[in-house]
């Protein structure tokens, strides 16, 4: 069912919800940008290309949505863009990636069934077409992409899963690569490099503290470490990187991590630095703690994070950009 439907069992505590002390201290600022002008929602979908953010789907606490609009980030303007045809079902928990130009949105749940349909967004026309669907339906899966090739996994259709596909836009063709190892749901991906990295989410009901790189040209997971502190060295002390419901993008060759639950709300921020294999906490996300917002990067490297739930009764549209090397300011 609908998770928005349900009575959502949240700690009513919000953690590093407003800056503290603590976040004074730390390095990264956030810009409160022009509000997304459709309606508030959650379980919405991000994708980006160049410069352009797109928003859409979801659900706005009544219903179901299928509206997309664009985010020019050079101008700090939205636009509604065309609306996917009739065939295409308002839908929550799906995913999206952009490859060659064109963004791609697919799989998620309606108000009975899981999904696998999958769609072509053209910006130079305006214009939504199908494509092949993923060979198995599910909502809750991650996407990226990487040098204009899609990829689509893990999620949930009765069962979490654990099998992951690559989408091809020159043959319309999803092949199967290596499963993900660990079976999961609500997890977040980011891309440097061109290297896939997935990492926290749930399984049975239980936050994970998994956290592995993708790498195409030998199709591998590769373990990483750990995103709490299960070691005895310093480095991983203050960890609490594990959440489920959150987001992720990359901006500068460096991923983030931030909002979603942990046993209630959580704001903080996380920076991974693939060099090092290390998180260092950052300025904490300035908007209300929120589960299941939407976040994107652009090609110039800005990092953007919009919409989303507080688990309770409001829903949000607002959108914000962080500036990972600027000192906090709290007027902006």
């Amino acid at each position: 069912m609908l998770l928005g439907l349900l009575t959502l069992a949240f700690v009513s505590s919000v953690i590093s919800c407003k800056p503290d002390e603590k976040t004074e201290d730390l390095i990264g600022n956030w810009i409160t940008l022009n509000d997304f002008i459709g309606d508030a929602r959650y379980e919405a979908v991000a994708f980006s290309i160049n410069e352009i953010g797109y928003v859409g789907s979801g659900y706005n606490g009544d219903d179901r949505l299928k509206d997309f609009y664009a985010y020019d980030a050079d101008r700090n303007n939205w636009t509604m863009i065309s609306t996917p045809p009739e065939q295409f079902a308002a839908r929550t928990g799906a995913v999206a990636f952009s490859a060659a130009g064109k963004g791609y949105v697919g799989t998620g749940r309606d108000n009975t069934t899981e999904l696998k349909d999958f769609w072509v967004y053209d910006p130079g026309t305006n214009e939504w077409d199908s494509i092949a669907p993923l060979p198995v339906a599910r909502y809750d899966a991650v996407a990226f992409s990487i040098d204009n090739k899609g990829y689509v996994g893990t999620g949930y259709n009765g069962s979490a899963l654990l099998d992951f596909y690559q989408y091809d836009p020159g043959t319309d063709v999803w092949i199967p690569i290596a499963n993900y190892p660990t079976k999961v749901r609500d997890a977040v991906a980011f891309v440097i490099d061109n290297k896939g990295y997935v990492c926290t989410g749930q399984k049975n009901g239980e936050t994970i503290n998994d956290f592995y790189m993708y790498d195409p040209s030998a199709d591998t997971w590769n373990v990483k470490r750990k995103i709490s502190n299960v070691s005895d060295e310093a480095y991983d002390d203050d960890y609490t990187i594990v959440r489920e419901k959150a987001v992720a993008f990359t901006i500068g060759g460096k991923g983030y991590v931030t909002t979603g639950n942990l046993s209630g709300l959580v704001s903080d921020v996380w920076e991974y630095d693939p060099a090092a294999d290390l998180w260092a906490d950052k300025t904490a996300f300035e908007g209300k703690g929120r589960i299941n917002a939407v976040a994107f990067s652009t090609t110039s490297g800005r990092g953007f994070v919009a919409t989303g739930y507080n688990g309770s009764s409001a829903y949000y549209d607002d959108l914000l950009e962080f500036k990972p090397l600027a000192d906090y300011n709290e007027d902006d």
